[in-house]
């Protein structure tokens, strides 16, 4: 959903950049307290620091800020990068462009358009009107909610650009192979008929001529929309993450999800597939899982199947693909996942 249809109001001429410098510092000096803050009020608490509780609260109160507060900034920031690519803009840029060279750019585009899972229907017709070859609209839909900004941000801050960088060039990898291989199995028979059916629109870009504080406007209502609907899976995600980190033994981990263990991988992807999350709401739990000895390939198969392939986005895809399709479209992505998985478990 674009953050373009929030209403603007006027900034006046220097506003804009006074606010984003004084927010800015804001941000970081918060961000900073964090850590100490965290360990003052587990120290409030009649607790030993030590303790599985003492343990679970201060991951509960040092992650819960950091993560709200990550999230809010990135999606600020990506809010007002947003404002370039309405859906318009998006179906132009891609409409007519030869496959091969056009999934890599849906893949490209797919990390920093704003839409998820909840808009597959409409981006899907949108692009079918435009002349989007199908293969090309799966790289983008398979991107878009995999590899997003809230994603590699949390990674980054989490573990590092190392990590980050690896699960964008793998997630990319995935998201433009499978939809290569979706176009080169010819399956436009397993659109709904309907959707076959529609006439084909041209795809137009309008022009652009937002100011800053139009931006701005345009980060506001990203923020309001996004924080907004998923700061209870954040919670969740956390509450589990923390409960991980001060209860579960790493033995059990490393048996469960270790390196040596050959079925961590897909169990990883089964376990991940039925539930309903996000990439801020998982990453906590991706965190707590490593930290207690899993291994990093089935972790990192855990998140992306269960941002990428989850069930209530198969239910809204089925308004518009035949089950066959469907199949296809979570075979080849659980595949390339797998692959993801096992190249991690090697490597690192």
């Amino acid at each position: 959903m674009s953050t373009l249809s929030a209403p603007m109001r006027r900034w006046p001429n220097q506003q804009p950049l006074l606010f984003l410098v004084v927010a800015g510092a804001a941000w970081l000096g918060l961000y900073q307290l964090l850590m100490p803050a965290a360990e003052a009020l587990v120290a409030t608490l009649p607790l030993e620091r030590a303790s599985h509780l003492g343990g679970a609260l201060q991951f509960f109160f040092y992650d819960t800020p950091k993560v709200l507060l990550l999230l809010t900034g990135i999606v600020f920031a990506m809010g007002m990068v947003n404002s370039y690519f309405t859906p318009e803009r998006t179906r132009a840029l891609l409409a007519g462009r030869s496959e091969g060279a056009a999934n890599v750019m849906a893949a490209s585009l797919g990390i920093v358009t704003p839409f998820c899972s909840c808009s597959a229907v409409p981006l899907f017709i949108g692009f079918v009107q435009a002349g989007v070859p199908l293969g090309v609209t799966f790289s983008f839909l398979i991107s878009a909610p995999m590899v997003n900004e809230v994603a590699l941000t949390l990674l980054f801050a989490m573990f590092g650009w190392k990590i980050a960088l690896l699960y964008l060039g793998l997630g990319l990898s995935v998201a433009i192979v499978a939809g290569w291989v979706i176009g080169r199995l010819n399956m436009e028979a397993y659109l709904e008929d309907w959707v076959r059916e529609m006439p084909h629109a041209a795809a137009v870009a309008g022009e652009d001529r937002l100011s800053l504080g139009e931006r701005l406007d345009a980060g506001f209502a990203s923020v309001r929309e996004i924080v907004g609907r998923v700061w209870p899976y954040i919670l969740a995600g956390i509450a589990i993450g923390a409960g991980i980190h001060g209860y579960v033994p790493a033995d059990f981990m490393a048996a469960f999800m270790g390196k040596d263990v050959w079925w961590a991988v897909p169990l990883a992807v089964v376990i991940g597939v039925p539930m309903y999350t996000n990439a801020a709401g998982v990453i906590p739990v991706v965190q707590a899982l490593l930290a207690k000895g899993a291994a990093l390939g089935a972790v990192l198969a855990f998140m992306m199947s269960v941002i990428a392939l989850s069930f209530p986005e198969m239910v809204i895809l089925r308004k518009v693909l035949k089950l066959r399709l469907i199949a296809t479209f979570v075979g080849v992505v659980a595949t390339g996942i797998l692959i993801v998985g096992y190249v991690f478990n090697a490597v690192l």
